[in-house]
């Protein structure tokens, strides 16, 4: 079993700086930048999700952000061959895998392990050898963890959009039920002696009670960090968020 060590971490998604920076084909904003800003303002590390159809981060992104990190960079990543060769390429400090799909605006579930256990233990085995500590991106689901501890992950990070989702629609009896089991997988998948991470969706407003869950030791915080950054400059979006999660550890 893991224990309790440690602050809360951070770790900062830089995909949407290169979302805005495509939409025009340019070079500017440079997720590379918005990198080492968030290094500076205190982030434990860096997450890019390297997809399929290159929306956002693209292959160069990912090369830069090797050479020129100084904290851990976590690779998401779905299961596909080509990605696990990148992967294998550049092997990063982490590797998270995530459900992913051509259409979706963005990763709208967790990843299905227990229907796909035999591939994907098969196909994170090369990672954890390559040196990569493996995550599962998925949902709050007792069969989820279970199938991620069977195949060899070393953290799973639990989907709080659900619970995100509640709170922006207001159905707070749902949003609290959500919390609960967020609550009581975290604990369970840290008893099965899984890290346990935790992120999609969170915000100022939703990030104090995931924040406070004992067994979670790193949040991944992206989309609105960056739009945050819009009004108060990305250093001070991401220092409120660090002060947030340091008060509900507190």
């Amino acid at each position: 079993m893991t224990e309790f060590a440690g602050r809360l971490r951070l770790g900062v998604n830089i995909d949407h700086v290169a979302t805005v920076r495509n939409a025009r084909g340019s070079a500017y904003p440079d997720p590379l930048r918005a990198a080492k800003l968030a290094e500076e303002a205190g982030a434990d590390g860096i997450t890019a999700h390297l997809r399929e159809d290159r929306r956002h981060i693209s292959d160069a992104d990912i090369e830069g952000l090797v050479e020129r990190l100084t904290v851990p960079l976590n690779f998401e990543m779905a299961a596909t061959d080509e990605m696990q060769k990148i992967a294998l390429r550049h092997k990063p400090h982490a590797v998270c895998i995530v459900p992913e799909k051509r259409e979706e605006r963005t990763t709208e579930g967790g990843l299905e392990v227990a229907r796909e256990e035999n591939r994907l233990a098969h196909f994170i085995a090369p990672l954890r050898e390559a040196g990569c500590r493996v995550s599962i991106f998925i949902a709050a689901d007792p069969a989820q963890i279970e199938a991620a501890h069977r195949i060899g992950a070393e953290v799973i990070e639990l989907h709080t959009g659900a619970y995100c989702d509640f709170h922006a629609e207001g159905d707070f009896a749902a949003r609290d039920a959500e919390l609960d089991r967020l609550s009581d997988m975290a604990a369970m998948a840290h008893d099965l002696g899984l890290e346990v991470h935790a992120g999609h969706g969170l915000t100022y407003d939703t990030v104090t009670p995931i924040a406070a869950l004992p067994q979670v030791m790193e949040l991944n915080i992206g989309h609105f960090l960056i739009g945050e950054s819009i009004f108060r400059g990305l250093q001070p979006a991401i220092a409120e968020m660090r002060r947030l999660m340091d008060a509900a550890r507190a």
